[in-house]
This record gives structure tokens, C-alpha cells and sequence, in this order.
């Protein structure tokens, strides 16, 4: 484990992820493309519940610029995650979330990375402007000095 990881505290919300017997690889471990899963999982649960992104008919649509992933620890089935989310950073129309993946009951990350998204027209797929719902769950997820920045 890494002492500079941040600890279950650093991150406001959190999703439980149960781990499928399809996650494991044949090291008997979950491979590492399921992590990215994990990602997209606790962001755009958040996004929908909290933020009101309608995934099916919203003007705007949330795409993967850029993302990645440092793994500390194995996670294996039947493990259950805490996929913890924060906001690092909120544009005008690009956010990058930083998510920890912690076993249920550990009180370090298993893997940590981060994830940005930009938000474009459905239509167009030029870059929009996040709509005042979504940006104001966002801020919810972001560092007290930097969520009026």
C-alpha cells in the first residue's frame, strides 16, 4: 500500500460495486479492464441519480477524454467495492473525477485513478456547457476551497 493514497474521508460519495465471478481473470483476480468498469460505474450512477443526466434524450452527452488507473491492491470475487468519487476539477464543459476503489472494510484503496469526461452536444458532439443541474451536483464533489473557484 501507498501511504500517500488518500483514505476512504478524501472522497464525499461512495457506490457499492459487488465484484462478478466474470471479473476474475484466470489469475484468479479482477482484471484490470474491470476497474475502468468500476470508473464508469460510480461516475455515471452519480451523474443520473444526483445530477439528472438523462443518458437516453439529454441535450448533452458525457464523453471519456482522457482516464486512468494505479493499482495498489487485488480485488477479487465475491469482494464487494466502495467505488469513492470526487471532483478534481470543473470547466466549463470537461470535469475530471478522481475515484478510489476500496474492499469493503479497508480503510486504503485498492486501485485509485482518475476519469475526465466532456460534455458535447448530442447532436453536434461539440463541446457544451454543463448544464446548471449536473455542474451543481459536480461542485457537491469537490474540495470546500475549490468548489467556489
Amino acid at each position: 500500500m501507498n501511504a500517500s493514497s488518500p483514505g476512504r474521508s478524501a472522497y464525499p460519495h461512495y457506490s457499492r460495486i459487488g465484484t462478478r465471478w466474470k471479473d476474475n481473470d484466470v489469475y484468479g483476480h479482477v482484471n484490470n479492464v474491470e476497474y475502468y468498469s468500476y470508473f464508469d460505474t460510480v461516475i455515471n450512477e452519480y451523474l443520473i441519480r444526483h445530477g439528472g443526466l438523462d443518458i437516453h434524450r439529454g441535450a448533452q452527452i458525457g464523453v471519456c477524454a482522457e482516464s486512468h488507473c494505479r493499482y495498489l491492491d487485488s480485488l477479487a470475487f465475491p469482494d464487494q467495492v466502495d467505488a469513492g468519487l470526487r471532483v478534481a476539477h470543473l470547466g466549463r464543459s470537461s470535469v475530471r473525477y478522481e475515484i478510489g476503489l476500496f474492499r469493503e472494510g479497508q480503510p486504503t484503496p485498492a486501485a485509485e485513478g482518475w476519469f475526465v469526461h466532456v460534455f458535447v452536444d448530442r447532436d453536434s458532439r461539440r463541446p457544451a456547457s454543463l448544464p446548471e443541474t449536473l455542474r451543481a451536483a459536480l461542485q457537491v464533489l469537490m474540495p470546500a476551497s475549490e468548489s467556489t473557484s
